[in-house]
């Protein structure tokens, strides 16, 4: 597939029907490929504005149409990526009724301008949610085609800043990032709010107590690896020991996310049941 990319790809998602792909670049543009049987390859088309920087995530609509982006510019966007002779013509929604491919559906700021690192549409697809760098999470509930949104919810958090999302129904989100292990959110066009880690903060599975050592013994390790006992105090008490790069939707029915998987920096690919 020849991009045509003056930088490098950072992300790629296949649209839910398959008949097309996203790749965003650090080209400040987004490459929307499909396959084109007149000349038997795959092409691509480019969405360039108002892209102002490096895009991070993308996240296709359940329609197969529109396309979110999240950018270190600090927005995250939502696209038309409309191919005619490839896709069908979308239904009208909260998003638009006639999206050319290019049209800018909705275009959001985060508060402190950080950057947008995941985006992720509800099951429906009538809210769009993202991650910041500035440690937070902001769900958009879109109002209508050239219409404000209904409510834009945005809640900060403590934590270390998250790198991508999935929803598991339409009132509940899972973030996971820096902190290794996956949040969990919920709420409505009134409120977001964190409800916690999915992990258990007493230790992470297969840690096991450590074994008593004798004085003797405690004295020996301070003394040759400057530490007591055999604890390894390096290891984190969470299944990932290292920040979570991704998070995917592993198993689902109904519209109800029943498994998610996530993967890290430290090689692990981890399936969790929600």
């Amino acid at each position: 597939m020849l991009l045509r990319l003056s930088r490098a790809a950072t992300a790629v998602r296949f649209s839910p029907n398959e008949s097309k792909f996203a790749v965003a670049s650090s080209a400040r543009l987004i490459a929307v490929c499909y396959y084109e049987s007149e000349n038997d390859w795959y092409v691509s088309k480019h969405l360039k504005k108002p892209l102002r920087s490096t895009v991070l995530s993308l996240d296709w609509h359940p329609n197969s149409v529109l396309l979110a982006a999240g950018s270190t510019d600090g927005h995250a966007r939502v696209f038309s990526a409309f191919v005619k002779g490839v896709d069908e013509r979308p239904s009208p929604s909260l998003w638009g009724e006639r999206l050319p491919f290019g049209t800018v559906c909705g275009e959001f700021l985060n508060a402190t301008a950080g950057w947008v690192h995941g985006v992720a549409f509800s099951p429906s697809g009538d809210s769009l949610a993202f991650v910041a760098h500035d440690s937070s999470i902001t769900v958009v509930y879109p109002g209508g085609e050239s219409k404000p949104p209904l409510a834009v919810v945005s809640v900060s958090t403590q934590l270390l800043p998250f790198t991508d999302l999935v929803w598991k129904n339409e009132d509940e989100i899972i973030a996971a990032g820096n902190d290794c292990t996956p949040y969990r959110f919920s709420g409505d066009p009134s409120g977001w709010n964190l409800v916690g880690p999915l992990e258990a903060k007493a230790g992470r599975p297969g840690l096991g107590e450590q074994r008593e050592q004798s004085a003797l013994n405690m004295f020996k390790q301070m003394d040759l690896k400057g530490k007591s006992g055999n604890k390894d105090d390096t290891k984190l008490e969470t299944v990932h020991q290292n920040s979570i790069s991704s998070v995917r939707v592993y198993e689902q029915s109904g519209g109800r996310v029943s498994k998610i998987s996530t993967s890290g920096v430290d090689g692990r690919v981890v399936v969790w049941t929600l």
